[in-house]
């Protein structure tokens, strides 16, 4: 292994990118008892759409939800309950386009390894199984449906992206999860749970060539896997809005703009950055908006948000609960068009600046996010550790030309879940 320091922040990495195809990140932190370990895919939900050796496959919206969840067992075996004799704490999660695995433990960390590195690597899926998982899921979505941030989210996406799989729920529906089957959970484990398309990221006391070493036992994937990475959307919303009427106190709103795909490499990292600062100088909680918006009552504390990014797509969010969302969207316009013509204050802007570059540097205290954001910024093709680079990169003019850009009527789609006693 090799490693890289970055003096700047005190840190320390090493790396290694192993015969089979999978690279290896342990980050040292000498002196803790506790110890974090991220095995992660560059496969999502919107991964649904790809090709082995040219031959084309298409899977049920969904499927990258249902694997994570069946690779939880192994014949005769139940995973979690061995962490848990193991003293560790072990967890998953899909996103739109990453799987994660990990587990935290204070003792025990090699037997720890060596589990997650077996489960995550082992396929078992049998018919009886996969039948009895489409119920518990199944559940899952329809206890997601009535939940209303999660659907005033949902409509939001339907609403503003014509092309991009993000317009479809993370889990599926009832009917996609219907159709799949072990075949395709094998299929889709097959192309994307392959060394070569994933990272294991470790922090803590622990040996780095020992993890090499025990992560070099994966076998390497076979055949040639090639993924639909692209879609064709302009810049427009499908509509002006969307609502629905739920079991809410009061009306509950998210707020869509849509900006460029970022892409990949520090420039893309740079554009996320500016579009961070662009959301905080706009309707962050020290801006002329946020503070005359709430004074006047038309919001409340629920009300923020900021830049979002899946692959192939970018967002500026914002959301909360309010009487007036109409107003709120009206606002955000108006003040928009304002900071694209007149600029953020130099001073605003550097305080801006800090304040996000000190939020990153104490979340390098948590081993979570850096295990985690290790392995997100490593798929989009950076190192995240060389972050305060690119914040020097940023300058004001950035952010104004992002808000000339992308906060505008046409790019806009507001959603709102209104009480239900308003039909009435």
């Amino acid at each position: 292994m090799k490693q890289r320091l970055y003096p700047e922040l005190g840190e320390s990495v090493w790396w290694s990118r192993l015969e089979n195809g999978l690279t290896v990140a342990v980050v040292p932190r000498k002196g803790f008892s506790k110890k974090y370990a991220y095995l992660v895919t560059d496969y999502g939900s919107i991964h649904t759409e790809f090709s082995v050796d040219g031959k084309p496959f298409s899977a049920p919206a969904g499927v990258a939800h249902y694997l994570e969840h069946k690779m939880f067992d192994l014949p005769g075996r139940d995973v979690s309950e061995e962490f848990a004799a193991l003293g560790a704490n072990v967890n998953a999660f899909t996103s739109y386009d990453l799987t994660a695995y990990y587990f935290s433990c204070t003792e025990r960390f090699g037997e720890c390894l060596a589990l997650l590195l077996e489960f995550v690597a082992t396929p078992y899926f049998t018919e009886e199984t996969v039948e009895k998982e489409q119920g518990i899921i199944g559940q899952e979505i329809d206890m997601t449906a009535d939940a209303p941030d999660t659907r005033v989210f949902e409509m939001l996406m339907e609403n503003m992206y014509r092309q991009h799989p993000i317009r479809v729920p993370i889990l599926g529906s009832r009917d996609t999860i219907a159709r799949i089957t072990p075949q395709v959970l094998e299929a889709c484990h097959s192309a994307f749970y392959r060394p070569d398309n994933m990272m294991l990221c470790v922090v803590g006391d622990v040996d780095p060539e020992q993890v090499e070493a025990m992560a070099s036992g994966i076998c390497a994937g076979k055949g040639t896997v090639t993924r639909r990475d692209g879609w064709q959307e302009d810049m427009t919303c499908g509509g002006g809005g969307c609502e629905e009427y739920m079991e809410v106190a009061m009306p509950m709103f998210q707020i869509g703009f849509k900006a460029e795909p970022l892409g990949k490499g520090p420039e893309a990292v740079k554009q996320e950055i500016v579009g961070d600062l662009a959301a905080e100088a706009l309707f962050g909680e020290s801006s002329e908006l946020y503070l005359r918006l709430y004074e006047q009552g038309i919001i409340d504390s629920s009300f923020g948000g900021g830049l979002e990014t899946v692959e192939g797509m970018a967002m500026l969010t914002l959301s909360g609960d309010s009487d007036h969302p109409d107003a709120v969207l009206e606002a955000v316009l108006e003040e928009a068009q304002r900071l694209s013509e007149t600029g953020v204050e130099e001073e605003a802007f550097q305080r801006m600046k800090r304040s996000a570059l000190g939020r990153r540097l104490r979340e390098l205290d948590s081993f979570d996010s850096v295990c985690f954001r290790l392995c997100a910024y490593y798929f989009s093709g950076f190192d995240y550790f060389d972050f305060p680079e690119v914040y020097r990169q940023v300058n004001r003019e950035d952010i104004q030309e992002f808000l000339k850009r992308v906060v505008t009527r046409q790019r806009c789609s507001l959603s709102v879940i209104y009480p239900k006693e308003e039909t009435q």
